[in-house]
């Protein structure tokens, strides 16, 4: 931006959008700030000149925010047989997020309760079932530590594998971090939460 121009506020002429740029007095403005008004003007005035009546065929649409009192949750289940952890965790992060619906807003935790079902049988393409390795560091000295996919499988643990790959699909916020609470991964095709009614999905 050229110095000496400001941004003074979002005028909204011929229900239209439009960012005027008011410029110090003395202070040349460029030749796209220019074309932004209809006489070519440098001042204030210029901006205020600009206001017309309403247009014929053009509307304002406003943004639509949505408020927490306006969330509503449901319950989905998918059935992770033979599926990739991959192509599942994408799946699950989207709609643990919410940005499978219209009114998605990044700043809430609008998104669905989801239960993944028969993690124990989720597909490790190529050679991840032998070679996939997860690191963790306890923040101490030497506290490097490394998990084989196959010692948690072995361990009877394969949920979180699962849970590992939607963690990294998400935010790094608290916000991220709660919306992860929403996920239930079990390792067999038996859930405790039949009383919410959830939706299959599949994928």
């Amino acid at each position: 931006m050229v110095p000496g121009l400001y941004r003074l506020d979002t005028y909204l002429y011929a229900r239209q959008q439009v960012t005027c740029f008011v410029a110090r007095a003395g202070a040349r403005v460029s030749l796209r700030a220019r074309r932004m008004f209809s006489g070519g003007g440098t001042r204030a005035h210029r901006c205020a000149g600009a206001r017309h009546g309403p247009v014929e065929g053009v509307s304002l649409v406003k943004t639509y925010v949505m408020k927490q009192g306006e969330i509503a949750k449901d319950w989905l289940v998918i059935d992770a047989k033979d599926v990739p952890v991959g192509r599942l965790a994408t799946q699950v992060a989207t709609y643990l997020r919410g940005k499978h619906k219209p009114t998605f807003t990044p700043s809430l935790d609008m998104g669905d309760n989801v239960i993944v079902l028969n993690a124990a049988q989720v597909k490790l393409t190529g050679l991840k079932a032998e070679k996939k390795t997860y690191v963790h560091h306890t923040g101490y000295t030497s506290g490097q530590r490394f998990t084989p996919v196959s010692k948690l499988v072995a361990a009877g643990r394969p949920e979180e594998i699962i849970l590992r790959a939607v963690k990294g699909m998400l935010p790094k916020t608290k916000l991220g971090r709660a919306q992860l609470t929403n996920l239930r991964v079990y390792a067999g095709a038996e859930h405790p939460h039949q009383a919410q009614q959830p939706k299959p999905v599949s994928i």
